[in-house]
């Protein structure tokens, strides 16, 4: 999947989530199945492919900062990309990103994403996010089926793009 900038920066310069989410639903959807049937990276393999995918859309313009939390079954992403705003003045965007991974022994991890991206919204102090669960349960739905995205809220109300995968 090739990209351009033209694909998911708006007319103001800055990233449209929404879009890149749409472009990131396509690459998975091409994609995600034969990373389904790695058993080796099973669990890791989808976090990976979507800090690769972030990392290919900044390609040097920007950055793409991790906080591991993978002992706790996460992962936050900062992405962060250059623009200029209306004045003229140099400016970085920043969109929080939440990864979760839901397992056959656990549940829903939406709440529990939803609270996990509210606080790193607060500590960034920005006012939306976007949080990523992607089910590798053994029984979950095929790939193409189980993709969707939604808007949510933070248990303190800031909104939230969900895809779930």
């Amino acid at each position: 999947l090739e990209l351009e900038p033209r694909d998911y920066v708006g007319a103001d310069g800055r990233i449209d989530m929404r879009r890149l989410l749409v472009r990131f639903i396509s690459f998975f959807r091409e994609n995600g199945e034969i990373l389904e049937s790695d058993q080796a990276y099973r669990e890791v393999a989808p976090q990976l492919v979507m800090m690769a995918f972030l990392q290919g859309v900044v390609n040097g313009q920007g950055q793409v900062l991790r906080e591991y939390g993978l002992g706790r079954g996460r992962i936050d992403l900062l992405l962060r990309w250059p623009y200029v705003d209306s004045e003229g003045r140099s400016c970085w965007q920043q969109e929080a990103l939440e990864l979760k991974v839901w397992r056959d022994k656990d549940k829903d991890p939406l709440d529990a994403g939803l609270a996990q991206l509210d606080g790193y919204l607060e500590r960034l102090d920005l006012d939306h996010g976007v949080l990523v669960l992607f089910d590798r349960r053994t029984q979950a739905t095929p790939l193409a089926e189980r993709i969707t995205t939604a808007d949510d809220k933070t248990p303190k109300g800031r909104p939230v793009q969900v895809l779930r995968a």
